[in-house]
C-alpha cells in the first residue's frame, strides 16, 4: 500500500503544480500590465462578440491564451456584454482592465469646440472637417441644414451655440449640429425670460440679433454689459446703432476694413444708414453675450470707441466721444464712429 500512498502524493504534487501554473498563466494573461511603447486604439464594432474581440487582442499579441480570457469574461459575467466603441489602450493597462472598460462602455470621447463669435458657415465647416464625425449623408449647405432641422424658412446665422461638444467616434454630423442648435434654443429662452423690464427688443429673435452684435463688438468679457447697454440705450432713443460688424458681415469673408463708400452704401446690414437691428444675427453669440443683451449694464453711455488694445472708451455725449476718437484712432475721423467703434 506504500506505493499507492506515494502515487497519491505524486498526484497531489502534480495537481498543485498544475494549479500553480494555471494561476500564474491566468495572472499573466489577465492581470499583468501590457508592455506597450505608446497608447493604442481598439475599435469594437457593433455586433462584435466577446470571442471576436479577444481574438483581435490575441492578433495584436496582447493575449496568448484566448480561451483562458474567454473563461475570465464568463466567470465575471461580462461575456457578450462588451460595448461597441473606440477604446484607449495605454501602456500599463491589463487585459482584464481593458475588458472591464469595454463592459462599462468607457469609450473615447471626442470634442468639437466652437468659439464665440464664429459664423454659422465656420461652424458647418468645422463639423464637416472633424475626422471622427460621420459625414453628412449628402453634400449640404446651411439652408439645407436648417431644412433638416425643421426650419426651412429660418436664416441659419446665429442658431448654433458656441460651446465644446463631446461625442463618440462615428457620431453622425447632423447629431452634433442638432445638439448645438438645441443648446442655442435653450440658452436663448433662458436669456429672454431673464430680460430687464422695458427692454426695447420685442422678440427672442431680436435678442439673438442684438447678442450677436455684442459678441462681435466685445474684446473683453467685462465690457459685454456696457457694450450691450450702449446699444440698448440707442434703441430706446431711436438712434442708429452705427456698428461696423454688421457692415462687415455683408462683405466678402475675411474683410476687416470698410471704405467710406461702403459706409454710405445703403443695405439691410448698414446700421449707419438704417435704424434698428439688422435683419439677422451676424455671428454665433455665446451664453455671456446672450445674457448681456438681455440684462445690459445700467449706463448713460451712447458711444464707445476702441483703444486698440481690446478695450473701449465709453462716452455719454458726442463731444466726449469725438475727443476719444481723436485720441485713440489714428485718422482722427469722428464722423464714422457712432455707437460701436
Amino acid at each position: 500500500m506504500r506505493w499507492l500512498s506515494l502515487f497519491i502524493l505524486l498526484l497531489v504534487i502534480v495537481a498543485a503544480v498544475l494549479v500553480a501554473h494555471g494561476i500564474s498563466v491566468y495572472h499573466a494573461e489577465v492581470q499583468e500590465p501590457l508592455t506597450l511603447d505608446r497608447t493604442e486604439i481598439v475599435v469594437v464594432q457593433p455586433g462584435q462578440g466577446s470571442r471576436q474581440i479577444i481574438q483581435e487582442l490575441a492578433d495584436r499579441g496582447w493575449v496568448r491564451y484566448p480561451r483562458l480570457v474567454e473563461a475570465y469574461t464568463r466567470y465575471h459575467g461580462i461575456a457578450g456584454r462588451l460595448q461597441a466603441g473606440e477604446y484607449e489602450v495605454p501602456p500599463g493597462i491589463s487585459v482584464g482592465a481593458l475588458l472591464d472598460n469595454m463592459h462599462r462602455g468607457l469609450v473615447i470621447r471626442h470634442r468639437l469646440t466652437i468659439p464665440e463669435g464664429w459664423t454659422a458657415q465656420q461652424f458647418l465647416a468645422a463639423v464637416e472637417a472633424h475626422p471622427q464625425l460621420r459625414p453628412f449623408e449628402e453634400p449640404t449647405d446651411l439652408e439645407a441644414l436648417m431644412t433638416r432641422l425643421g426650419y426651412e424658412d429660418r436664416h441659419p446665422e446665429g442658431w448654433f451655440l458656441p460651446d465644446t461638444y463631446v461625442f463618440n467616434r462615428d457620431t453622425p454630423s447632423l447629431q452634433v449640429v442638432r445638439m448645438a442648435h438645441e443648446a442655442m434654443l435653450q440658452a436663448l429662452d433662458e436669456a429672454w425670460e431673464s430680460r430687464v423690464d422695458g427692454h426695447p427688443v420685442e422678440t427672442p429673435y431680436g435678442l439673438l440679433i442684438l447678442a450677436s452684435i455684442v459678441e462681435r463688438e466685445t474684446g473683453q468679457a467685462e465690457e459685454r454689459g456696457l457694450v450691450a447697454g450702449v446699444f440698448v440705450n440707442r434703441l430706446r432713443k431711436g438712434m442708429r446703432l452705427q456698428t461696423d460688424p454688421t457692415l462687415l458681415y455683408a462683405q466678402e469673408p475675411g474683410t476687416t476694413r470698410l471704405t467710406r463708400a461702403e459706409l454710405r452704401r445703403d443695405h439691410p446690414y448698414n446700421t449707419y444708414t438704417r435704424e434698428g437691428l439688422p435683419p439677422t444675427p451676424i455671428a454665433l453669440p455665446g451664453r455671456a453675450s446672450l445674457m448681456a443683451a438681455a440684462q445690459p449694464a445700467e449706463t448713460d453711455a451712447l458711444f464707445f470707441v476702441s483703444r486698440n488694445d481690446g478695450t473701449h472708451v465709453f462716452s455719454t455725449t458726442y463731444a466726449e466721444h469725438r475727443a476719444a476718437v481723436i485720441r485713440h484712432q489714428l485718422d482722427g475721423d469722428a464722423s464714422r464712429y457712432g455707437g460701436g467703434q
